[in-house]
């Protein structure tokens, strides 16, 4: 059962469906896996085991009788633990929130449960969702499957690695200014933030609501697509879900992969996201991906968004003012840890807790958050930023006038070494700095693969934006692109990442005689 880690989603479904194989075959290969390499990588928080196979089963009982729940009935799945679990901790990378399990389920995740999908377990993240590297989880950092010296991005670097190392064919993220994008391009997977509204927040663990989202991390455009049209769609406990009839984001998807062409789409490149600071190997891999686009009949057109520089600070006032507001909860009182050592009034218990409870960035933003929203500063920080974003917000609508959709990298770098920037806040800060202006105007984004750097041999990852409740646009666009470098590959990038520092044989592709991969 080997090649079975190796399906995507959308391929492991077809074989349920047909009979070849059993969702407990499907399940006990995955958690067979995570046994294997979670020693090095260390992508999950909790594995279900034994609860994944009893769920199995039943969707094994369920097909027999032709109940299938729906198509993807059986296809496992890792759930970043920002998403509540009723029948798994919730953490949030978190020590304040250790061994807590909610009474409820997220609506993702519930959604999922409903159309037949086997929870695998909860991936790990940066303390909640506060980082880009995973390496300010509470619970020790995630390691990338391409090199288990560096990062798999953040904050949702558990859900990619997971994905990348083949523990799982798909796995849900949560994206506040790049969490699921950025790790995504740093691991050689596919990653989507839908648009603001797209998908139910009920349930995800806040940080900045008016940023956060949830959204797949799969290797496919198509399996990314398929997990969309299950967790999608309005929720009437989220007061901000939209209330669209949304298309088929998988019919989008397959549209894209046959068609094969781009003629007629603009593409728009976005001189301010692609300027100086970015690895040589990016930008290179980058214009390559732009040339095999205009090969297929793109346009391809530069446009500006002047106040896309300034995103980046709007966005560091923005969250931490709304993630003070949020973490407030956590008072030692209600749930979590508590820390009490003969204290005598909840405002030391209070204070001892969070003292012990949050890490160092959660400590720092909250800290920013605070005096931004403070008496006499509200105006000048917060106040300032909400402008910026609102002339950001401008920036998408003209750049959308002239494109149909837009295009940077996902990150400026690929993935550096651990230790490289944990001690230099900002510069950790600056690897959102092509996904950030997506969250600020709620519009969706895609990162996929587009090949290896040359000078270290590491996925690089181009990003596609489209309009607000454009996302059946963004699988379209992505499915092809996918398809054509596929196509010129001869496999997915994926297929030729090192499995935990020894290559995965496929066949027609070997590595080069220095040892790095075509």
């Amino acid at each position: 059962m080997s090649d079975l880690i190796h399906w995507s989603a959308a391929e492991l479904a077809g074989h349920l469906d047909s009979g070849d194989v059993s969702s407990v075959e499907a399940t006990r290969a995955h958690l067979d896996r995570i046994a294997e390499v979670e020693p090095d990588v260390h992508a999950f928080l909790h594995v279900a085991g034994e609860a994944a196979l009893t769920r199995a089963a039943e969707i094994d009982r369920l097909r027999a009788e032709g109940r299938a729940p729906s198509p993807l009935a059986g296809v496992p799945v890792a759930i970043k633990d920002v998403l509540c679990t009723s029948d798994m901790p919730s953490t949030a990378g978190s020590r304040i929130l250790e061994g807590w399990v909610p009474p409820y389920d997220a609506t993702p995740v519930a959604r999922l449960r409903a159309a037949g999908l086997v929870p695998l377990g909860k991936t790990n993240m940066d303390e909640f969702a506060m980082g880009s590297s995973t390496e300010y989880s509470a619970y020790g950092p995630t390691r990338n499957p391409w090199d288990l010296g560096r990062i798999p991005g953040g904050s949702g670097g558990g859900s990619a690695a997971a994905v990348a190392a083949f523990e799982a064919p798909v796995a849900l993220g949560s994206d506040t200014g790049g969490s699921i994008r950025q790790p995504a391009a740093v691991t050689g997977s596919v990653g989507v933030k839908p648009t603001y509204g797209g998908v139910s927040r009920y349930g995800a663990i806040a940080l900045a609501s008016s940023l956060d989202q949830v959204g797949p991390v799969s290797r496919s455009v198509l399996d990314a697509a398929l997990i969309h049209d299950v967790i999608g769609g309005h929720d009437p406990s989220d007061a901000t879900s939209l209330t669209d009839v949304w298309p088929s984001m998988a019919e989008a998807a397959r549209d894209g992969a046959r068609s094969g062409s781009l003629r007629g789409v603009r593409v728009g490149v976005v001189t301010e996201l692609n300027g100086a600071g970015f690895q040589a190997g990016v930008r290179q891999r980058f214009a390559e991906a732009l040339e095999t686009m205009a090969a297929a009949g793109a346009e391809i057109v530069e446009v500006a968004a002047p106040h896309f520089e300034y995103a980046i600070s709007a966005y560091y006032l923005i969250l931490p003012a709304e993630a003070s507001s949020n973490l407030a909860k956590y008072d030692a009182v209600r749930f979590g840890l508590r820390v009490d050592p003969g204290a005598s009034t909840t405002e030391q218990v209070m204070a001892l807790s969070r003292e012990a409870g949050f890490g160092p960035e959660v400590k720092r933003r909250i800290i920013l958050g605070t005096y931004a929203l403070s008496a006499g500063y509200y105006d000048a920080y917060y106040g300032s930023a909400q402008q910026v974003r609102t002339l950001v917000q401008r920036d998408f609508t003209a750049a959308f006038e002239q494109a149909d959709v837009l295009v940077s990298p996902s990150s400026p770098t690929t993935a550096f070494r651990f230790g490289e920037k944990v001690d230099d806040p900002l510069a950790m800060y600056l690897n959102d700095v092509t996904t950030i202006p997506a969250n600020l105007a709620g519009v969706p984004g895609m990162s996929l693969p587009v090949g290896l750097a040359p000078e270290d041999g590491l996925p690089v990852g181009l990003q596609l934006m489209a309009p607000a409740r454009e996302d059946a646009r963004l699988y379209r666009v992505g499915a092809t692109l996918e398809a054509l470098l596929e196509s010129d590959w001869g496999a997915p990038l994926l297929s030729r990442a090192p499995s935990l520092g020894r290559p995965v044989p496929v066949p027609g592709f070997g590595t080069e005689p220095d040892g790095g991969t075509r």
